[in-house]
């Protein structure tokens, strides 16, 4: 494997402002997962893609270069991973290192560690097109999920004839922690389009990300928790 393993961090958050380097527990919220990375692999192979010079400053003072600062149509609420990704891999190809396999770790993912990741670079191999971290949601399609039809109606999302939520088929929600995927397939179409993807299962707290203020008052509740047992 080529690894080249890609942590987005843009500037302009705006659910929590400035989350990437605003400090949870004891450090900035981009270290949990730069150190998770570096558990892992070689630093040579960590890109942290920014558009942010406070940013870039705070990752390099964590001991890891970046490479670039991400161009300015790749720094917008608009801009997608996608191409945030094939712009990260087009930069190390030109330097000379072409990939074959990325890892992309967001870095509002505090409870993602290296084991995790180790665990599920176990779990790709070569058949997939990309292996997805996920957890079990709560949020059964087939129970409790419904959509308004055209009358105006809530109808289920998925039918199936089930009675208690234990009967109905276990239905799995992306958590946005690792992705681990193939380039060349990258390279010919979005994630949206890919079909040949695995699971790789992780439990509800190491699939706690931080999107909103209230998320980021739980990640600092299971911080202490861990401090006071």
């Amino acid at each position: 494997m080529k690894p080249l393993i890609v942590i987005p961090a843009r500037g302009g958050s705006k659910g929590v402002p400035r989350k990437n380097i605003k400090v949870l527990g004891d450090k900035p919220l981009i270290q949990y997962t730069i150190d998770a990375a570096k558990g892992v692999f070689d630093n040579e192979f960590i890109c942290v893609s920014t558009d942010d010079t406070e940013i870039k400053s705070v990752v390099e003072q964590l001991g890891l270069k970046v490479p670039f600062l991400r161009p300015n149509e790749l720094a917008s609420d608009t801009a997608g991973t996608y191409e945030v990704l094939l712009h990260a891999i087009e930069f190390y190809e030109k330097a000379g290192y072409y990939p074959d396999t990325l890892v992309l770790l967001q870095a509002t993912s505090p409870f993602r560690t290296s084991h995790h990741i180790e665990e599920a670079l176990k779990q790709y191999d070569t058949t997939c097109e990309m292996l997805v971290s996920v957890k079990e949601t709560k949020s059964n399609p087939y129970y409790v999920l419904r959509e308004e039809n055209q009358e105006g109606w809530l109808v289920k999302c998925k039918e199936g004839n089930f009675i208690r939520r234990q009967d109905c088929p276990k239905v799995y929600e992306l958590n946005g922690a690792i992705y681990i995927i193939d380039v060349a397939t990258l390279k010919s179409k979005t994630l949206q389009n890919f079909t040949k993807i695995k699971k790789f299962i992780m439990d509800e707290k190491s699939s706690h990300d931080i999107d909103n203020p209230i998320d980021w008052l739980v990640a600092e509740a299971l911080i202490q928790n861990n401090k006071e047992i």
